[in-house]
């Protein structure tokens, strides 16, 4: 039994280490063979009328909502009580989470007027308002923790984005609207309207909650013994959705380049996810926090929940498949930047202003 749970630790260690890689291998796969993620999409599983709405059980939420409930486990109360001694810096993290990739769309907006292909810039910018509008990726806590960064801040900024998801997604789709055109707007607009409230009620904060009150109901000892088993699960749901949603619109992307607009997206994510880390670092230095609450609001800030948001996009948006380009990518250069801030800032101990 010992050896058994070694191994499986190893495995997990293994699959922790390589796995950015190993989604990057799951893009090329869906890219070449496609058919088996397209399957994991259309596979109708029945479903049920609740509230006079009629909610669908297919593959990619169930897989979203059984990854969040998982998450929930995860979650200690207690160390959450930590969080009333610095609301300030919890509050703030959370309003920086907001603003700044929104000011940063809204201010693209302005500059791709200039580009040759207006198609081109509604797909990035419907993309990059899905990217923003989304709670705080849970992956956050696991690189938090491992600079040694203050978990409960991490914790606390993940469970609070989530639960204010149904009040701040509709602000971001709603604002990102405004400056996006035609059918894309309306698109934006009717699901920050109707869909997208019922859908992180029903598939992001009904199972976290319910993996919290699980957490509560098993014990933390019990949970120690299954936590390897939980990661591993995970991982294959993490790879799983992401395949399939790649299978999507990568094909296409990759049969037919168009250079220029990959080039540019690249340039235009890379920049976003490094203003989203860089204001992680600035408030940290406003509020002259210690190290460690430097490290949970850099990753807090900097990793959004991108699985929910092209379960969104695959249900929401499936006549513009294109659309999910710039989540795909934003969700690699994520933790790409994730590596590069741990390595730089924390693992290698360079030295920065005090705070």
């Amino acid at each position: 039994m010992k050896s058994t749970k070694n191994s499986l630790e190893t495995i997990t260690h293994i699959i922790h280490h390589y796995f950015i890689w190993i989604i990057i291998a799951s893009y090329f796969i869906a890219a070449v063979l496609p058919g088996f993620g397209i399957w994991i999409r259309e596979v109708d599983l029945g479903g049920i009328v609740l509230l006079q709405n009629k909610i669908d059980f297919a593959l990619p939420p169930l897989m979203l909502a059984l990854l969040l409930f998982n998450a929930g486990l995860g979650v200690k109360t207690q160390e959450l009580s930590q969080l009333a001694r610095k609301p300030l810096v919890l509050f703030s993290g959370l309003s920086g989470n907001l603003v700044t990739p929104l000011a940063f769309i809204i201010g693209l907006s302005f500059i791709m007027r200039f580009w040759h292909n207006s198609e081109e810039v509604q797909h990035i910018l419907v993309g990059l308002a899905l990217v923003a509008s989304m709670p705080i990726a849970g992956a956050s806590t696991a690189w938090s923790q491992n600079a040694n960064g203050n978990l409960a801040l991490s914790l606390g900024l993940v469970l609070l984005s989530t639960l204010l998801s149904p009040l701040l997604t509709p602000l971001v789709l709603h604002a990102v609207g405004l400056v996006t055109k035609g059918d894309y707007s309306e698109d934006l607009h009717e699901i920050a309207s109707d869909g997208v409230i019922s859908f992180l009620g029903i598939w992001v904060i009904l199972p976290s909650l319910l993996g919290i009150l699980a957490h509560r109901l098993i014990g933390e000892h019990l949970l120690t013994n299954v936590k390897s088993h939980i990661k591993l699960v995970n991982y294959g749901i993490l790879l799983l959705l992401n395949y399939s949603n790649a299978s999507l619109s990568l094909p296409k992307a990759l049969s037919q380049p168009d250079i220029d607009f990959l080039a540019i997206l690249l340039v235009i994510v890379v920049a976003l996810c490094a203003a989203t880390f860089a204001t992680g670092y600035l408030l940290a230095q406003i509020f002259r926090t210690k190290r460690q609450d430097m490290a949970s609001l850099m990753f807090g800030l900097g990793m959004n929940n991108n699985g929910t948001g092209l379960v969104l996009v695959s249900v929401a948006l499936a006549d513009h498949p294109q659309v999910m380009l710039p989540i795909i990518l934003y969700n690699l250069v994520q933790h790409l930047m994730a590596s590069f801030v741990d390595f730089t800032l924390f693992q290698r101990g360079i030295k920065l202003k005090p705070v």
